[in-house]
């Protein structure tokens, strides 16, 4: 077997404080794995890569004291070392007065933040009550440290009318003009997300076009400054409608296996690649019980139930099992296939 050229490698140490309903991860118990359990699954995998990756997280950065041990640690175990993300704890960063000036010091300038409209919604989403407080006093302890909020919203049905909160709250807050005077541009964007894990239980809150007027017309502007697109449509996609009669035509098949792949290590070890939410029909085996060997043996060839349909069942098939032809619910198409292949695949367990 090849090695790979590249892999990636994200164990999920200490989990999530949030309980987020639009996660795309899904939402599982929090587990504790220590720095061996880490070196542990970095060796298992070494020799099927040339160069390789380790990360202590995949849901929640820097959650956990000792995250700048862990940081360390994972820079250590790793051939190539990406900076620290645009992504940050703001559990930690309202906890932890050490945490955002170490974000800092590594170079992070800019931080993505999440609000759904009022604290009452906002909370409802993150699946606790006071993460709006949170947020707030986090972009202001940002703001003090030099680094620079960016908010993005997931919009549905249920908080679409709270959008003009969102306005409010950007210009209540001076956040064009603070961080203007960090030197950099203030920015916002909204989505819908994927429609997968905690998210697709959504499904029914999916916005559709007689929605859109509802979008105010500078958040438009934001958004469609953020992903450089000339439309809102560019951002959000087609009905189901339509990508369910475009789709019905696609016959195709596809492989899965890439050679940069990206495997999640949860707590209880077992191994998924970054496909989708990490479900039965993706997991790749368990690295204690079974090894890296066979981990990897299974991704390459395909094994996995979720792999095996993708390979074997046209897209065309998934879609007349799964799709809704009349449904006027806004995806990309990308993630409109990846919602249809996950629905398929618990047809296929159930």
């Amino acid at each position: 077997m090849e090695p790979f050229q590249k892999l990636t490698v994200c164990l999920d140490m200490h989990g999530c404080p949030n309980r987020c309903r639009h996660c795309w991860l899904g939402v599982t118990p929090s587990g504790t794995l220590n720095e061996e359990d880490l070196r542990f699954v970095a060796a298992a995998f070494r020799p099927y890569t040339q160069e390789m990756e380790v990360f202590d997280w995949y849901r929640e950065p820097d959650f956990h004291d000792g995250y700048q041990k862990r940081w360390e640690l994972t820079q250590l175990l790793s051939d190539s070392k990406t900076p620290h993300f645009e992504l940050a704890s703001f559990w930690r960063a309202v906890r932890d007065p050490e945490y955002v000036p170490w974000l800092y010091g590594l170079g992070v300038r800019a931080v993505q933040l999440t609000v759904f409209g009022s604290e009452k919604t906002t909370d409802w989403f993150f699946g606790r009550r006071g993460a709006y407080q949170e947020i707030l006093k986090t972009i202001d302890i940002l703001l003090d440290n030099g680094i620079a909020p960016r908010i993005q919203t997931f919009v549905y049905q249920r908080n679409i009318d709270e959008l003009p909160h969102i306005l409010t709250l950007i210009r209540e807050l001076k956040l064009k003009k603070r961080c203007q005077e960090l030197g950099r541009t203030f920015e916002y964007f909204l989505h819908q997300g994927t429609c997968d894990g905690e998210n697709e239980k959504l499904y029914e809150d999916w916005i559709t076009p007689s929605e859109i007027d509802k979008i105010p017309q500078k958040l438009v502007d934001e958004t469609l400054r953020y992903f450089q697109a000339s439309s809102l449509q560019e951002v959000l996609g087609e009905t189901e409608q339509e990508l369910c009669k475009m789709l019905m035509q696609d016959h195709s098949v596809q492989s899965l296996v890439v050679r940069e792949p990206v495997f999640y290590v949860d707590k209880n070890f077992d191994v998924y690649p970054n496909l989708s939410t990490p479900s039965p029909s993706y997991c790749l085996g368990n690295l204690k019980a079974e090894g890296a060997g066979k981990v990897v043996d299974t991704y390459c060839k395909n094994r996995s139930l979720a792999q095996n349909i993708r390979l074997t069942v046209p897209v065309s098939e998934m879609v007349k099992a799964c799709g809704t032809p009349d449904s006027q619910r806004l995806f990309k198409r990308g993630d409109y296939m990846s919602y249809i292949h996950n629905r398929y695949c618990r047809q296929m367990i159930s």
